[in-house]
């Protein structure tokens, strides 16, 4: 498993997805190899192996725009080295990687992710990078898997390939608790919850302009950070200046505290705009919080019916006073997305790894698509 910043899961959602599905498949008998980045300020304390995973521990250059494929191309160098039967690439962003796989006659997948070249905090070079390792990632895998069925779709509109539609799994947070939430001065169903990076994809600012703007009673609470953006950031915190009720957590690593907030919040605030499905979406209806996410097919395919939608910060207003106006009918949503969050079940993504494992093994794959091209110009949510 390649791309990503390796286990134990500490960042995202690709590490989450590695460290759950390469663990079971460790359990079920496979051995897995997870390759993993060094952090950039100390070395690595961390085992050689990891829930039954072999890690192998690479270092990265440390700038934005080639953190991920320097770390990528040391890894396909060690894997062309130690071979394997199968390879997962994670992020198309890696794929001027996969003619060396090719070479080496590794089978490889490439899970190609969301729609990475939309996102603003890329130039126009970085945002037409993008697209082409998209058309790269298609032409030159032997599969690809798509994470939601919005994506699936897409490849199939605008390159007519097939994927394997591999989600992710829902935690089940009704056992969390709350002891933690008195740290933060905090109290079950007391406060709105949003946990993202902060991107303008993710619409945190939509998020706290529209909260700010309006008279609700319970709090937001806002856990996340900026590593590359401090501009972004500063807008964040300007919205939310004065407002005693705007509380700016910074990031929180402390899983269990983090669990806590997503399973005692009042509503949760979901504004990721660009990816698949997305594990911290799953994470909130895992543990039975009602949800108001922004309105994009992705978000709409996790919540269906249960969950409240909003573009502007001024629907988003109009949502969060009619929850805190709507206590019972609020809670009633919750519990409809913790129902829902059981179909997203990580045994059963595992089987579909496990299967496509095998049969990139026994070169069962469609193969690489080498004159695949984009039918059209994309229109795809916005």
């Amino acid at each position: 498993m390649i791309g990503t910043r390796g286990v134990p899961a500490r960042y995202g959602g690709f590490e989450t997805a590695v460290e759950e599905i390469g663990s079971r498949l460790a359990a079920r008998g496979h051995k897995v190899r997870v390759y993993c980045r060094r952090p950039a300020d100390q070395d690595d304390a961390d085992p050689p192996e990891y829930l039954g995973m072999e890690r192998v521990v690479l270092p990265a250059m440390r700038r934005r725009s080639l953190e991920t494929l320097s770390h990528t191309a040391l890894s396909v160098g060690h894997l062309v080295a130690h071979r394997t039967d199968a390879a997962i690439v994670f992020n198309a962003a890696n794929a001027p990687l996969l003619p060396v796989l090719r070479a080496a006659r590794v089978p490889v997948a490439t899970h190609v992710d969301g729609l990475e070249w939309r996102r603003s905090k890329w130039g126009r070079l970085g945002k037409r990078y993008y697209r082409e390792m998209e058309t790269a990632s298609v032409r030159l895998s032997d599969a690809l898997i798509a994470d939601a069925q919005g994506i699936a779709d897409y490849y199939a509109t605008q390159y007519d390939v097939g994927s394997r539609l591999l989600s992710y799994g829902a935690p089940d947070l009704s056992a969390a608790g709350s002891d933690r939430l008195p740290e933060l001065d905090l109290v079950p169903g007391g406060y709105h919850l949003v946990v993202a990076r902060f991107e303008p994809e993710n619409h945190v600012d939509v998020i706290v302009e529209g909260y700010a703007a309006n008279d609700a009673e319970l709090p937001l609470v806002v856990v996340g950070s900026a590593p590359y953006s401090a501009r972004y950031t500063g807008r964040i915190e300007e919205l939310a200046d004065g407002d005693a009720r705007v509380r700016l957590l910074g990031g929180v690593w402390d899983q269990e505290l983090l669990d806590q907030l997503y399973a005692n919040a009042f509503t949760y605030l979901h504004g990721h705009s660009v990816g698949g499905t997305n594990p911290s979406l799953l994470r909130a209806i895992g543990g039975g919080t009602a949800t108001i996410a922004y309105d994009v097919p992705f978000n709409r395919e996790v919540l269906q019916d249960p969950g409240r939608y909003f573009r502007t910060p001024v629907d988003l207003a109009e949502q969060v006073l009619t929850a805190e106006a709507n206590p019972h009918d609020t809670a009633s949503r919750g519990a409809e997305l913790a129902r829902r969050a059981k179909d997203y079940d990580w045994d059963v993504v595992v089987d579909g790894y496990e299967q496509l494992a095998r049969d990139l093994a026994a070169r069962k794959t469609p193969g690489p698509r080498p004159f695949a091209r984009r039918r059209r110009r994309a229109v795809f949510g916005s």
